[in-house]
């Protein structure tokens, strides 16, 4: 087979989703940027805008949105331990409450924290934006606490022990009614009060403030999707690393890693550690936007959700397990309105997504967008330099027979 028939059997085998990838491998660092700009600032107007394609008729869009921006943030986090490092963590929605608790003892009048008055520490206007990065710091800390003794552990034993500590965090927030407040919950959780106005009293980010096209929910879709933007810089930046190289190979072979002298706890560790804060991130966020939480939002149902997102969208692929939390937070809410007999077609979302994983394992097991093997380091020189065709000459004839290259075979001598 020639080499032009090589290439257009190469591009003849390959998707939709690998096509659109090499062109954008192909792109400069500088157009990459000029082309990413106008389809984040597109997606920032799409809550506002409201496509009727895309609308949700049975609820309202930015609300949607802004869910749609924290589980993206939860799925970036979770990717990192199981995509990243192959990792099986069924019990990320722990982390996730940590950091949503974290904000409510410290800003809720219900929590102990604030009954005794000591929440002088925190402005009324900027307590949320101040414990954000306390979330962050204690959620990290708990993931270290959890991982030092439980990575030693793998597969299944190691799902086993993540999906009890998310269990064992719920019926902590359950049962703990001295600390918070148990199954009532904490409530009037701190936001940032900004936009305040005769029309809008308690600002924009308020659950009040429901009216118009840019309310609350538009909003905080708005500094989910900020946070968002930042933490994937920060993981790519991970993943081009050391950091990011020894992650990928532990997950493909963590014995060979080890042998190759890759310190394999130490870098799971990490893996975890860093996903746990990005849950905390997201649970601050979860906690500001609602202000309201109570146990019943972190069960193992929401859980099993948040790893749906990123084997959906694809292990590995960080902006594909965002499409995937697109799917697992959009379709429900899309089809709400839907009526079967007395209930919504929303409310068979487990079914559904039960059914579409199954449909997935067997004829997409690597999900709908999958991470591309190739090399971390230098990617982009590597790959450009390797697709661009190179001439080489043929060597210089001197006319000598003796310094012509004899032909395989032998010939007749």
């Amino acid at each position: 087979m020639s080499a032009r028939h090589a290439d257009a059997h190469e591009v003849r085998g390959r998707g939709v989703g690998d096509a659109i990838r090499s062109w954008w491998n192909a792109l400069t660092r500088p157009m990459q940027w000029l082309m990413g700009v106008p389809l984040i600032a597109l997606i920032a107007i799409l809550p506002v805008w409201r496509p009727p394609l895309l609308d949700t008729p049975g609820t309202d869009f930015g609300g949607v949105m802004a869910q749609f921006a924290m589980v993206a943030l939860i799925a970036i986090g979770l990717n990192v331990v199981v995509g990243q490092a192959g990792l099986l963590d069924l019990g990320y929605v722990g982390f996730y409450a940590v950091g949503a608790y974290t904000v409510g003892l410290l800003t809720s009048p219900n929590s102990p924290w604030n009954k005794m008055g000591a929440n002088v520490f925190f402005s009324t206007d900027w307590a949320w934006l101040s414990c954000l990065p306390i979330a962050v710091a204690i959620t990290a800390f708990t993931g270290l606490l959890l991982g030092t003794p439980t990575l030693r552990l793998r597969g299944d034993y190691l799902a086993i022990v993540t999906l009890g500590f998310g269990e064992i965090v719920r019926l902590l927030a359950d049962n703990l009614t001295d600390v918070t407040n148990g199954g009532q919950g904490l409530s009037q959780i701190a936001y940032p009060h900004l936009g305040e106005s005769e029309e809008k009293p308690y600002g924009v980010f308020s659950a009040g403030n429901t009216g118009g096209n840019v309310n609350s929910g538009v909003w905080w879709f708005w500094v989910g999707m900020a946070m968002v933007i930042v933490v994937l810089l920060i993981v790519g930046n991970l993943e081009r690393s050391r950091v990011g190289r020894a992650w990928v190979a532990i997950r493909e072979d963590e014995d060979a890693a080890e042998i190759m002298g890759v310190p394999t706890f130490k870098f799971k560790l990490w893996a975890f550690t860093i996903g746990a804060a990005i849950g905390g991130l997201s649970g601050a966020l979860y906690a500001g936007q609602v202000q309201f939480i109570n146990p019943t939002g972190f069960n193992v149902i929401n859980s099993m959700l948040f790893l749906c997102a990123v084997v959906i969208g694809g292990q590995g692929n960080k902006l594909g397990v965002i499409v995937g939390a697109f799917i697992i937070v959009y379709l429900p809410n899309r089809v709400m309105s839907v009526q079967v007999g007395d209930q919504s077609l929303g409310d068979y979302k487990y079914l559904f997504f039960g059914l579409a994983l199954v449909v997935l394992m067997i004829f997409r097991p690597q999900g709908l967008f999958p991470a591309r093997q190739k090399l971390l380091a230098y990617g982009r020189q590597v790959y450009q330099a390797v697709r661009t065709p190179v001439d080489t000459p043929d060597p210089p004839s001197t006319g000598d027979p003796e310094s012509t290259p004899e032909p395989v075979g032998g010939g007749g001598r």
